[in-house]
């Protein structure tokens, strides 16, 4: 219980990624934040620890680093820049069921109904949160959630498929996703984007606040969690970050929460918890 709720703290981080997009960094550069979420970020981490790839290490870090940051961190600010929040959220949240099916190719798992359900449960109260009639759907910010929540899911999987080489820490593995993820990022940014032409003390904390926490510590907790919780359980934590988000909407902005969003609160919360149980196997073999 002590790991879930440590690592669950990583998508409650992430749950603040919204709020921190629109109010504090200047507006217009999605590949730039994402850029600044991970590259400083990862090079801290390798600076921390002195360790660097080996062997076939050095293609599986560049691989899940493109696929959990160099893909994910874009296409999620271009969602969140181009969609109604909770449009973003309600996307971002049907990682859980995508993992649940890339478990059975790349995991050989056995397809888990029960954590299935919950998933559908989760997305279906997140939604009630977050969609409101403002939810207007723009096709390219609709791709851009979609196509992120299936990177990260796939990112997720192959973590854990590959586990992490002998000795080798949650920090180090952060440091070596989010640097492989950020040098991804660094080309395309500097040839379409450049960097912001001000940014202000409010844009220069929401950049540390993403790095640091969002980044370094959040991906440290989150793989450390990774490594020994069931990866579709994993995954389905990841709905606190649409809750957070909505929750910082309220305290934040002054947003009102209706009885139908508190009842998909309750829900998405439900399916946490309850997707992290695994039911017992019941024999369908007579009894002697």
């Amino acid at each position: 219980m002590a790991l879930t709720v440590l690592t669950a703290s990583a998508p409650a981080v992430w749950g603040t990624t919204y709020i921190v997009t629109t109010e504090l960094l200047p507006p217009g550069h999605p590949l730039f934040a994402a850029l600044m979420r991970a590259l400083p970020a990862g090079l801290l981490a390798l600076l921390i620890t002195r360790r660097l790839p080996r062997g076939n290490w050095w293609g599986k870090a560049a691989a899940l680093g493109t696929l959990n940051i160099g893909a994910f961190f874009p296409l999620l600010f271009i969602a969140a820049e181009r969609l109604p929040g909770g449009v973003a959220a309600t996307l971002g949240a049907t990682q859980p069921i995508i993992v649940a099916f890339l478990a059975m190719g790349v995991l050989a798992e056995r397809l888990s109904i029960w954590r299935l359900s919950w998933g559908v449960v989760g997305v279906f109260g997140v939604a009630l949160v977050v969609l409101g009639p403002e939810a207007a759907l723009d096709p390219i910010g609709v791709v851009a959630g979609l196509t992120g929540a299936a990177a990260m899911g796939l990112g997720v999987t192959l973590t854990k498929r590959w586990g992490r080489p002998e000795g080798v820490g949650a920090l180090t593995m952060a440091g070596w996703q989010l640097t492989a993820g950020g040098l991804v990022l660094l080309l395309p940014t500097l040839l379409v984007e450049g960097p912001p032409e001000h940014v202000n003390v409010s844009g220069l904390l929401g950049y540390l606040w993403l790095g640091v926490v969002g980044g370094l510590i959040a991906y440290t907790l989150w793989f450390h969690g990774l490594r020994k919780l069931p990866v579709t359980a994993t995954a389905l934590l990841g709905l606190l970050s649409p809750l957070v988000a909505a929750g910082l909407g309220a305290i934040v902005l002054g947003e009102t929460l209706t009885v139908p969003q508190l009842g998909g609160f309750g829900l998405a919360l439900t399916a946490m918890p309850a997707g992290q149980i695994t039911p017992p196997r019941h024999s369908t073999e007579s009894p002697p």
